[in-house]
């Protein structure tokens, strides 16, 4: 199974050693991810360097730099703060910048996110869910406003539903190293805003071990995509939730 990387969290306040680091890496291996890029971030966990002290003065120039370089962008969210704490159709996170709000309003904010986008030069098709989170109002407003990808699901190949045509991330990574099948793609997903040094070397590791198998993201949105049946969807929600559950228990024992 091939990979590819998606870099989530991409502002103008980033931490921008951590992207750096991660990027020589990819430049190493000649790996072109997809980041996701917040229209107009008002997180502060993610205010973390002075834009003035960034190595990078002009931030949209740049963006378009690692486009016409062969990365991949995708809308990630509006301003990715958690006004709900709703599931969504993939239930990862109990907490979502969408989920549960009506349409009309998510059109909207959407709209003015893709706008800021266009803006600065920056056109995609692709969306990405802060926290994995989103229902399917945020599908119909994606839809209205031209977007037909979605970085997100379980699977080992894109899949069409609602419209949309998904492009899954992996349900665990060890499984992942671990499937030898020369067939499918799936996506690590990657927030160097948080990453230690011991993520690094993880990812330094895996970048020279399984090098072969690892594809830039626009390979990845070549692929064709398959239609997914009822079955295979209840699957995934289900995966979703026992992925929940397990991550949440696992934070309070640690």
């Amino acid at each position: 199974m091939k990979i590819c990387i998606r870099m989530d969290d991409i502002t103008p306040d980033m931490d921008w050693t951590k992207f750096m680091r991660f990027k020589a890496l990819c430049d190493l291996y000649q790996v072109k991810p997809l980041i996701g890029v917040v229209p107009s971030n008002m997180d502060e966990n993610l205010h973390i360097c002075d834009p003035k002290d960034a190595p990078v003065k002009d931030f949209w120039g740049y963006v378009r730099e690692l486009v016409n370089a062969g990365w991949c962008v995708a809308q990630h969210g509006v301003t990715h703060i958690y006004t709900t704490k709703k599931m969504g159709c993939f239930p990862l996170n109990r907490l979502s910048e969408f989920a549960g709000i009506g349409y009309d309003r998510q059109y909207e904010a959407l709209k003015e996110g893709s706008s800021i986008l266009m803006q600065h030069g920056i056109r995609t098709d692709i969306f990405m869910a802060p926290a994995h989170s989103f229902d399917r109002n945020t599908i119909k407003a994606l839809k209205r406003l031209g977007f037909c990808r979605m970085t997100d699901g379980f699977g080992d190949c894109p899949y069409q539903r609602w419209g949309m045509t998904f492009y899954p991330i992996s349900y665990r990574q060890g499984s992942v190293l671990k499937n030898k099948a020369e067939k499918g793609c799936t996506t690590f997903v990657v927030h160097t805003n948080t990453m230690s040094d011991k993520d690094f070397e993880r990812y330094e590791q895996f970048f020279a071990a399984y090098r072969d198998r690892l594809v830039s993201y626009a390979a990845f949105l070549e692929m064709k995509p398959q239609k997914r049946g009822v079955f295979g969807n209840i699957r995934e929600y289900v995966m979703a939730v026992m992925k929940y559950v397990l991550v949440s228990i696992a934070s309070r024992l640690s």
